[in-house]
């Protein structure tokens, strides 16, 4: 299939502390004019500068949904700015074929002054739309936004969700060969999150070419079959989106199923305990980073006593994609339970139950505390991470829907029901009048 992007070689250089050509008035003239010397001398070196991007190579075809993923800093957005052509290349060449909308950022490329029916029909124009194309499309943009009473009111006086939900509206709706979208659901309520995903899958099954970057996870695997993963510019992997995400989890974030500090004296706590090892396992002691929502998780906690006499308690974490807390967990094996614990090494495992957890990725902070009183002899944030898989073949509480499911637990119920058929006879005994 033909390729409607091909990025070949991009690199774009930064410089760090350039200042910007402003206009000046004769005061700040005659001012500089008796600065130091050495300032002016400063001032005359060249900045230093930082590549955004290296070396970045890939074709997307007609029709294709990439995601790209990456730690802050990596990239990711100065890719998009070089493929939407606000900014250029320092070096590379980009070809496209096709007509691009771009969401990069809130209201990108909506004028403040304009209202937001004249925005809607401005965008279109910019895309190369006649007027009675955007007007076929006007009102399934204003009922997606949900701002009709606001459409003539200028965008400047929009809230930043207002912005949000108008801009995706215009982008999503206006026929775009390419469609370019830089996390988009990072704003607004969960309900137009949700929206706009639902959206997104509509767009990529009409056939339109997708680039979508998010840091949620759930959300690239769901849209994208294809994902690139940027590391310092460049790109690190590009292939299936689950084995992005388990690298981007294994190396990006500095996090996977598994932690071992082998010299104690090196090893996170204190005088008291210090930690050996934590490990994402399965039922047969398997180190995973992806799981089955219907299997259980076992957390193992390794660590080393050096000093008796302390109630030491193991806690876990468990904090998802969108930073939210899952839930923590602290244990309560009844042997241990406000018995002090002698020196050596103990392995202490925590399980989840199957069908308890939600598909997604999930990110385990551990920690070692005394109670009473409360002492904190270690916390190590985002020591593992783990992704739950719902695989749709099988026996969880997703049963036979395709759609997206909210929630951070998604417990496998027990449910039960009665039939009554709408023929059967009255019941006996009844009175009749």
């Amino acid at each position: 299939m033909k390729a409607i992007i091909r990025a070949t070689s991009i690199a774009k250089e930064y410089p760090l502390g350039a200042s910007q050509n402003s206009y000046v008035t004769l005061r700040e003239s005659l001012s500089a004019a008796v600065r130091s010397p050495l300032k002016r001398f400063k001032a005359n070196q060249p900045a230093e500068t930082i590549m955004a991007l290296r070396d970045v190579s890939f074709e997307v075809s007609s029709g294709e949904v990439v995601g790209i993923i990456g730690r802050n800093g990596a990239g990711k957005s100065t890719l998009l700015k070089v493929l939407s052509r606000i900014t250029e290349p320092s070096s590379g060449r980009i070809e496209l074929y096709g007509r691009i909308a771009s969401l990069l950022e809130v209201g990108t490329g909506f004028h403040p002054e304009l209202s937001g029916r004249e925005n809607i029909y401005l965008n279109g124009a910019i895309l190369g739309m006649t007027r009675a194309e955007i007007r076929q499309k006007f009102e399934e943009i204003i009922a997606f936004s949900e701002i009709e009473k606001f459409i003539d009111t200028p965008v400047k006086r929009y809230s930043s969700g207002m912005y949000l939900r108008l801009a995706f509206a215009v982008a999503a709706h206006l026929d775009p060969e390419i469609l370019l979208v830089d996390e988009v659901l990072a704003v607004g309520d969960a309900s137009f999150q949700r929206k706009c995903l639902d959206k997104m899958e509509d767009v990529t099954q009409a056939g339109r070419t997708v680039i979508f970057v998010s840091h949620n996870m759930p959300a690239i695997t769901r849209i994208c079959p294809r994902t690139i993963l940027l590391e310092a510019g460049t790109v690190a992997f590009d292939g299936s989106s689950p084995e992005a995400v388990r690298r981007y989890l294994g190396s990006g974030m500095g996090t996977n199923a598994f932690r071992e500090w082998k010299n104690i004296d090196d090893a996170p706590g204190n005088e008291i305990v210090r930690l050996c090892s934590i490990r994402v396992r399965t039922e047969d002691g398997q180190v995973c980073e992806s799981i089955d929502i219907r299997s259980p998780v076992g957390l193992d906690m390794e660590f080393e006593v050096l000093e008796a006499g302390r109630v030491l308690v193991p806690n876990y974490y468990f904090i998802n994609q969108e930073g939210v807390c899952a839930f923590g967990a602290s244990e309560h094996d009844p042997e241990w339970r406000r018995r002090p614990r002698p020196t050596g090494r103990y392995l202490s495992t925590a399980w989840i139950p199957g069908n308890f957890l939600s598909e997604g990725t999930l990110i385990v902070s551990a920690a070692i505390s005394t109670m009473d009183p409360v002492i904190i002899h270690f916390f190590e944030r985002d020591i593992v991470a783990f992704q739950i898989i719902d695989s749709l073949d099988g026996n969880s509480a997703r049963g036979d829907y395709a759609g997206p499911m909210p929630g951070i637990v998604r417990p496998m119920l027990t449910w039960t029901s009665q039939f009554t058929p709408s023929n059967s006879s009255p019941k006996l005994g009844g009175s009749t009048i």
